[in-house]
Order: C-alpha cells, then sequence, then structure tokens
C-alpha cells in the first residue's frame, strides 16, 4: 500500500488525505486492475460520484456489468476530505442555470431535487446501516458585521421559502459565534463524517457485484473504452466522475479548475468549552463573508472547520496526499479563533486540504453522449456532497436511455466552457481571492455595505 504520510508543519499534523481518513484508519487497497477488461458500464472515479451511479445503476438492472476505477483508493479526493454539509445548496448561479434551455422552471426542479437528494442520502445510510454520523439539524449562516448582515438582507428568502432568518438573540441560541448579528438557517441540511459515508456507499455496491479496482488511474477515455497503465476496460457506457481531478486525464487541464480548499479539526472539546459556545443542535455552520469559512461540530465533540486557503496551484496541479501549507493552517486557525474567541490557544489536531472541481461558468454539469457512451458529472464548486447523489441519479437515467424528470433539469447534458491557458487561470482565480480578502478586511473594519471589491471579483470571474 502506498504511503500516505502525515507530517508536522507549524506544530499541527497534517496530510494523510483527511482527519476523516486517519479518523478511520487508511482503508486497504483492493486490486488493481489485472488487465484487459469488458464490462456494460466502466466508472472512472472512485468517489461519490461514481459510487452513486453505481449504486443507482445497479438498483435498476443486477445483471449490469458495471466496473469502477479508482487511481489512489475509494473516497481518497474530495468525497473523504470535505466539510461534511449533506445541504440542498445549489452548485452554481440560478441565474447561469436558468439561461439554459429549461430556463427558471428547470432551476426550480433542480433545487427541489437537491433538496430531496439530502433525505434520499439518509434514508440509504438507515436502508443499508451505514454509521456517517448523520445529524439533521440545518446549516447556519451568520453575518458578523454590517456588511455581512446587508448581504443577508438583500438575500432574504421570499414567502413560502424553507429559509428562516434569525436576529442576533436567535442566532446567539443555536451557537454563540462571536458578534453575530443574524443569520439565515436552511433545515434542509445534515452532518455527516464523510469517508464513513463514501466507505459505506463502496461496501454496499460491493457487495451488489460491482467490480472496483484501486491504484487504477486512469490516462485517457475515448469512446467505448478507459486506459489505464496496467489495462483496458471496454465499455459501450464509460463515465468519467473525476470532479477536481479531471485535468489528470490527457486533453483535460482546462475543462474544470481545480479549486484548492483546505480544512483544520481541534481536538476534542471538554463539556465546559461547549457549555460557552451552545451548538447543542449541532447544525453545519457558515458565515456571509466573501471568502466564507464553513464548519460542523463531530460526532466526538470537535470543531472542523475549513476555507479555500492557497485557492490554486499553477498548471491546474493538486495537493499531495492532503499536505497543507503554513499560511493555509494560521489562517484557518485565525478564523476559528476570531468566530469563537474562548478557543484561542486550543490545539488543532490536524490540518488537510483538497480539490474541487470548478467550471469556468461556475455551475455543475451531468451529461451524456449517446452517439458515443461517453458521460460525466462534476463541477459541484463546493456544493457536492449532495449534488453526487442527484447526478449519480441522473447520470442512471441517462446511462439507461430513458427520459425522465431527472434528464431535463437545469444541469443536464450543459455544454462546459474551457478554462483560459495558463498563467491567465492563475492571475484571474489568485486576483479573484485576493479581491474577496480585501474585501472581507474592508467590511470586518467596519464598513456598512459589501464591498464594491466583493462584487468585481464575481464579475471578473464569471460567478
Amino acid at each position: 500500500m502506498p504511503d500516505y504520510e502525515v507530517v508536522v508543519v507549524d506544530g499541527v499534523k497534517t496530510g494523510g488525505v483527511s482527519h476523516w481518513h486517519q479518523q478511520l484508519g487508511l482503508p486497504t487497497i483492493a486490486e488493481p486492475l489485472p488487465g484487459d477488461r469488458s464490462a456494460d458500464v466502466c466508472i472512472v472515479g472512485g468517489g461519490l460520484t461514481g459510487l452513486w451511479a453505481a449504486y443507482y445503476l445497479s438498483e435498476a438492472d443486477p445483471t449490469l456489468d458495471i466496473v469502477v476505477l479508482e487511481a489512489e483508493f475509494i473516497g481518497y479526493g474530495a468525497s473523504g476530505r470535505n466539510g461534511g454539509w449533506l445541504s440542498a445548496e445549489l452548485p452554481g448561479s440560478r441565474a447561469t442555470y436558468a439561461r439554459g434551455p429549461g430556463g427558471v422552471a428547470a432551476v426550480d426542479r433542480l433545487g427541489a431535487e437537491l433538496a430531496d437528494s439530502v433525505d434520499r442520502v439518509i434514508d440509504v445510510c438507515r436502508t443499508h446501516d451505514i454509521d456517517a454520523d448523520v445529524a439533521k439539524n440545518g446549516v447556519l449562516y451568520v453575518a458578523t458585521s454590517r456588511a455581512q448582515l446587508a448581504r443577508l438582507q438583500a438575500d432574504r428568502p421570499g414567502p413560502g421559502s424553507r429559509i428562516q432568518v434569525l436576529d442576533a438573540d436567535e442566532s446567539a441560541a443555536r451557537v454563540r459565534v462571536d458578534g453575530v448579528l443574524g443569520s439565515l438557517l436552511d433545515p434542509q441540511c445534515a452532518r455527516v463524517q464523510p469517508a464513513k459515508l463514501v466507505r459505506g456507499l463502496a461496501d454496499v455496491v460491493r457487495s451488489r457485484g460491482v467490480r472496483i479496482h484501486e491504484q487504477s488511474a486512469v490516462l485517457g477515455i475515448e469512446p467505448g473504452r478507459a486506459i489505464c497503465e496496467t489495462g483496458t476496460v471496454t465499455a459501450p457506457v464509460v463515465l468519467q466522475c473525476l470532479e477536481g481531478y479531471t485535468p489528470t486525464l490527457r486533453g483535460q487541464r482546462r475543462t474544470w479548475l481545480p479549486m484548492n480548499s483546505a480544512m483544520v479539526v481541534t481536538e476534542p472539546l471538554p463539556p465546559d468549552v461547549w457549555a460557552e459556545l451552545g451548538w447543542d443542535g449541532r447544525e453545519l455552520l457558515g458565515d456571509l463573508a466573501n471568502a466564507y469559512f464553513y464548519a460542523q461540530r463531530t460526532a466526538d465533540d470537535r470543531i472542523a472547520l475549513g476555507g479555500r486557503g492557497r485557492p490554486y496551484r499553477f498548471a491546474s496541479a493538486t495537493d499531495v496526499d492532503g499536505v497543507t501549507q503554513a499560511w493555509t493552517i494560521r489562517s484557518l486557525r485565525e478564523t476559528l479563533e476570531r468566530a469563537f474567541p474562548r478557543l484561542r490557544g486550543v490545539p488543532l489536531d490536524h490540518a488537510w486540504c483538497g480539490v474541487l472541481g470548478v467550471p469556468r461558468d461556475w455551475c455543475a454539469s451531468v451529461s451524456l453522449d449517446p452517439r458515443t457512451g461517453l458521460g460525466f458529472a462534476g463541477g459541484y464548486v463546493g456544493s457536492g456532497l449532495t449534488a453526487t447523489n442527484l447526478a449519480g441519479r441522473t447520470l442512471r437515467d441517462l446511462a439507461l436511455g430513458e427520459r425522465t424528470d431527472l434528464t431535463g433539469l437545469a444541469w443536464t447534458n450543459r455544454p462546459v466552457r474551457r478554462w483560459e491557458p495558463e498563467p491567465l487561470r492563475w492571475l484571474g482565480v489568485h486576483g479573484m481571492y485576493a479581491l474577496y480578502r480585501a474585501a472581507d478586511r474592508r467590511e470586518i473594519a467596519g464598513l456598512d455595505h459589501p464591498s464594491r471589491l466583493g462584487r468585481l471579483a464575481n464579475r471578473l470571474s464569471g460567478r
């Protein structure tokens, strides 16, 4: 088995893929692809998109011969490193999706299906006894400056929305974030432990006869086949489910940009600290900054918190087994202590990072060309934990040639616009986040309205 090493940076353990995997112990690697093979469906990528596609295809037709090819091990990528937000958040801009053939109605259906998918994932965990530390008590987006509060008011939900607006006291009664002025509460969200979810789902599809080959990096995909160093899988349907690792394929470096996100996790906190912080409902927690954070209270009473850190590596490079640089660890520690001053000096137990897939228009796509049998899904821009379930169901319908409500959603068969060549995309992404950070500094310093720098960053990036 490869050595997914944990190292120490700035006094904090980092690497080893993620805290979530370290908590379970790294898995035993399944047999690599031993040579040329044939199948009915070949799925490239052993994350949640590929596993959900395998789950729903094997459920719809148990006779299908399905092969999953994974370069490292199941859940090595974002599926085993994310913040554990099983949310109904739309992966991208409503306005951008609405410019597609289905218009606003297709976007509304996509939003409804995402909300439904939260409960579908929970039901699968319950049905198959997957213990993924599920706690469904919603997500709280807090405003801690006047500018953030103005952004909250601008995004205030309309009549009939499930999203609730809370004032400062109501927000603090849930989680005592320092300086909270108000918040948005979306009840359709659940906390999970990502590695437990992805490994549990892998066990289920294996039990159905799906063949999973790990340590089997795919070098190229062509109509009817996926090519590895150790062999080729031929199949009439080949589904590319690589999300942020799409640039590792030949000719795909500019398709989706691998955006970097990083996380830290504290040691377990004692009861007296939780008595001060509240958070008894274990809601997911985020803020309304331009460069926002996302956090959860874990099942073993830690705080896991993430943010962008170093957003992008030149030429679409990815991290090395989650190892995170000192600057990012310090930045996330500052974010944690700004939200919870009580935690100043509390040791961080682990830091890690990973990549998520970002399309040029910041909107996800699920697609399959019936002429070639080539399909793909991804580009979830950091909102993929729930979206992967819906993408897997959509890929099922497309692969089986069925015309359903899912094949008419706003993200289905959307064209993917390619990113600019280097160094333009490196300059663009780093410039965008420099503007976001500058906007947040101005807003924290007392600006009473959202900084124009944040809006400028959105326009420049096409978000």
